[in-house]
């Protein structure tokens, strides 16, 4: 057309010089061996998201198979505490290696990178996303299932990952106040407008385990991540309950010695 400004995303004309939308996925590292990726989201801070996400990558070790974890939390990094790793990424000519904990697991993190692990990352939105993509395109990854720490909310770096990497899918992890509940229906929204399938709801902090009856103590009301759930037709993949001996392995990074088994289900519905 003559009066064409060559932008078709506001145009209406069906003309012979419109073009496709282009995607934005990239592609992982040259020598990189990557088989299925997953992110582990959450609608806002403090839900128990990298714990969750530390301690799914151990059930997955311990099934066998060679797992990662990419700390896409790039402002809050917390995975190489967890598995107490403290010292710096290496990297060759080819591209960044991965850390690797006691049991295997590879992970990277901005908490890698950085001279000293508690320095902050003052880095403006732009830069952030950015890393997080390198840690998909230059990191020589060799692992069955990636799991992507993601930062909460709905945020640039989330937006980032979902629009540059092939996910497999996502699983919220979430807490049982009604807040939460109405935090979740966000980033599940999120999710079905880009297209990347919502495999289901981990619910951490659900009860307390007494420990002379063993009752189970529901501190913050029972049922409601399960009808945010159904609302979507989604399934509630395991329930975790506050337990201080898990928080204190996390806290001296020793998440691998922990025996709890109630991230089983969430492991096999990702081999699935």
């Amino acid at each position: 057309m003559s009066d064409c400004n060559h932008n078709c995303s506001s145009c209406a004309s069906n003309c012979g010089e419109r073009t496709e939308p282009q995607s934005l996925l990239k592609q992982h590292h040259v020598k990189a061996n990557i088989g299925k990726v997953f992110g582990i989201v959450s609608g806002k801070g403090g839900v128990g998201k990298s714990m969750v996400t530390s301690q799914l990558a151990v059930t997955l070790r311990r099934m066998g198979y060679k797992v990662g974890v990419l700390d896409g939390d790039i402002m809050g990094p917390s995975i190489p505490k967890a598995f107490g790793i403290h010292e710096q990424a290496s990297g060759t000519e080819d591209g960044m290696i991965p850390a690797v904990s006691s049991t295997g697991i590879q992970v990277m993190s901005t908490n890698l990178l950085l001279e000293h692990e508690t320095d902050p990352v003052i880095w403006r939105g732009p830069v952030i996303s950015g890393v997080a993509q390198q840690f998909w395109t230059d990191v020589i990854w060799d692992v069955d299932y990636l799991l992507i720490d993601m930062p909460p909310g709905t945020g640039d770096v989330t937006l980032s990952v979902f629009q540059s990497i092939p996910l497999n899918g996502v699983v919220m992890v979430t807490s049982p106040q009604e807040l939460v509940s109405m935090v979740v229906e966000k980033t599940v929204n999120m999710a079905n407008m880009m297209h990347v399938p919502m495999l289901g709801l981990v619910e951490n902090m659900s009860y307390v385990l007494c420990p002379d009856c063993d009752k189970k103590i529901y501190l913050f009301g029972q049922g409601k991540t399960q009808e945010a759930a159904a609302r979507h037709g989604l399934d509630v993949l395991a329930q975790m309950p506050i337990d201080p001996a898990l928080a204190a392995v996390v806290d001296a990074g020793r998440i691998e010695d922990f025996q709890g088994n109630w991230l089983e289900n969430v492991a096999k519905q990702l081999t699935k």
